[in-house]
């Protein structure tokens, strides 16, 4: 059986790696409690962790190396066509020259994090105040605090993602919710005013 070169942004491989490891791995955080055992927190989903091994031979090989080292600089996620595996959205974590590279022969190590979406589009806003002229509400001139947004956190909710959500800086909503006294754990059901 043949099997389809691995991919990812624009770099094929010419022959695919040797060695593939797969991780499933679930978000969790933990948070110690003074005078007690930690706590620990879902922060909701899992994700893979796809890591491999392999070499590229031949006249080029130090040029292929530095050729994925570029597609490594690259900011943001790509494509990840695996040989084995379905293609995911995945981002290029860690790549490593193991040994010292000589011009025809480069020994590799690489590791991606498959992204299975994430927060893309997973939260929604509450409004309060001016809905949007319904009977009753009060007038468009009204003061800022009665139009301001108020998100409910919801299991596996992190201040960074509800500020990215929102298109906010996260100094901002730290500032705008002095309630919360670590920033780092929000619980369910917690309401976090968006600036």
């Amino acid at each position: 059986m043949r099997l389809t070169p691995m991919r990812f942004k624009e770099f094929t491989w010419p022959h695919n790696p040797e060695v593939y490891t797969v991780e499933h791995r679930r978000r969790i955080a933990v948070h110690p409690v003074p005078f007690g055992p930690c706590v620990m927190q879902e922060l909701g989903g899992s994700y893979r962790v796809l890591k491999g091994e392999g070499v590229f031979v031949g006249e080029d090989a130090y040029g292929r190396f530095k050729e994925l080292a570029g597609v490594f600089q690259q900011e943001g996620p790509g494509l990840l066509v695996h040989p084995v595996w379905p293609a995911e959205k995945a981002y290029f974590a860690a790549l490593e020259a193991v040994e010292e590279p000589r011009p025809d022969f480069v020994r590799y190590r690489f590791e991606f994090w498959e992204d299975g979406g994430g927060y893309d589009g997973g939260l929604k806003a509450l409004e309060t105040g001016n809905g949007g002229g319904s009977p009753g509400d009060p007038p468009a001139g009204g003061n800022a605090a009665e139009h301001q947004r108020v998100h409910t956190v919801r299991k596996g909710d992190t201040l960074w993602a509800v500020a990215r959500q929102y298109g906010v800086e996260l100094a901002a909503l730290i500032r705008a919710n002095p309630q919360i006294k670590n920033p780092n754990l929000i619980y369910p059901g917690e309401a976090v005013r968006v600036p």
